[in-house]
């Protein structure tokens, strides 16, 4: 019986919603694959809930992701430029979008929970600091060996959004975040502490190469960095000339290269597309990422962030009222190290806010 048809007189929207959510949870079972992670089977939430009447479980992650604080910074965080003045240029959210949108063609394509893939990806970088990496070796070398943005996007959405309760994701979305970084690492990864427990999150451990491969390289012709005529040829010849004829190969290479084996999809690609994507991804270290140019700028951005962690742990006072602004100041008890406190607000704050913060407290104000 349709849902239409079961319409209770007294609480007609209650009882017409209610049905949406199931019979599309009975869709899925469907159309997603084998393979693929239905919305109806996921591990849960560290706190349970009632379930939405309308949306799944992984939509509501979505919602929650796109809605909060954290997500909304990212539009003025670095991805490789800081603080690019060009309209053009791509910031963290840009990246993050893009990430999405190849993570959910990926997962159609392959009868994945395009739900899934996609909340996965909006979250992946939520934790990423000002400054791009930049900031995050900075956090490295002042907080902790240990920090990493993936590990902070995870507390981002455990702990520090909404006042301290965090966004109570599902399992499989939270196991996404947390391994989609591959550094200069295995795309593929064999071992399980690196790699997704859903074909969704392995996924979108490929679509941020993907991503950045093209994006970066875009940004990088654009500010000069380096010109077209530069790009290794194998890489222009097997990917192509533009970031949609490289995009559109890239993704295409994953989809039909990648093969079932033992029950589950190995994601793969053909060995000349694999080999051209790494010697691109090899030159965009060596002539954008590492250039001097580049470096330059990276070496200020840890400078102001050393000197304001410094600074705010002989004033805990004056972090106290800004963590107020920003809504965190409830997250913390008196057992939280200020040490780890101040790495959360710089990991949170966006590169303008700090830019500001910095001249305030350091550059000296004339006097009217």
């Amino acid at each position: 019986m349709h849902h239409r048809e079961k319409i209770n007189k007294d609480n007609p929207i209650a009882e017409t919603a209610l049905s949406i959510r199931e019979e599309f949870e009975k869709r899925e079972a469907s159309f997603i694959s084998s393979f693929g992670m239905l919305s109806s089977a996921s591990k849960g939430r560290a706190r349970p809930e009632e379930p939405c009447p309308v949306r799944t479980v992984y939509q509501q992650d979505r919602d929650r992701i796109v809605y909060s604080n954290s997500f909304r910074r990212l539009k003025h965080k670095t991805q490789v430029f800081l603080s690019p003045l060009g309209d053009h240029y791509r910031t963290r959210l840009t990246h993050t979008l893009e990430v999405a949108e190849v993570a959910r063609t990926i997962s159609r394509a392959m009868r994945l929970n395009e739900d899934l893939a996609e909340a996965i990806a909006l979250a992946h970088d939520i934790g990423h600091t000002p400054f791009g990496h930049s900031g995050e070796t900075a956090l490295k070398e002042i907080f902790s060996s240990n920090f990493s943005h993936t590990t902070q996007s995870l507390r981002v959405v455990d702990i520090l959004e909404k006042n301290g309760s965090g966004l109570n994701l599902t399992y499989e979305v939270r196991d996404g975040i947390v391994k989609h970084s591959k550094g200069f690492g295995s795309i593929f990864p064999s071992d399980t502490e690196s790699k997704a427990c859903t074909m969704e999150g392995q996924v979108v451990r490929v679509s941020d190469i993907i991503a950045y491969l093209n994006h970066d390289l875009d940004d990088a012709i654009r500010s000069g960095v380096i010109t077209r005529d530069q790009v290794p040829e194998s890489c222009i010849k097997i990917l192509g000339k533009t970031h949609s004829q490289r995009a559109t190969t890239m993704i295409r290479d994953l989809i039909y290269s990648s093969r079932e084996h033992d029950n589950k999809i190995d994601l793969q690609l053909s060995e000349p597309v694999f080999s051209a994507m790494m010697n691109l991804r090899e030159f965009l270290y060596d002539n954008v990422y590492r250039s001097k140019k580049v470096h330059a700028e990276f070496v200020k951005a840890k400078k102001m962030i050393s000197e304001i962690y410094t600074y705010f742990l002989s004033n805990p006072d004056d972090l106290s009222t800004r963590l107020e602004s920003m809504e965190l100041n409830v997250v913390y008890s008196q057992k939280v190290p200020q040490e780890r406190i101040i790495c959360d607000f710089i990991a949170s704050i966006t590169d303008r806010y700090i830019l500001n913060l910095y001249n305030e407290l350091f550059v000296p104000a004339p006097l009217v």
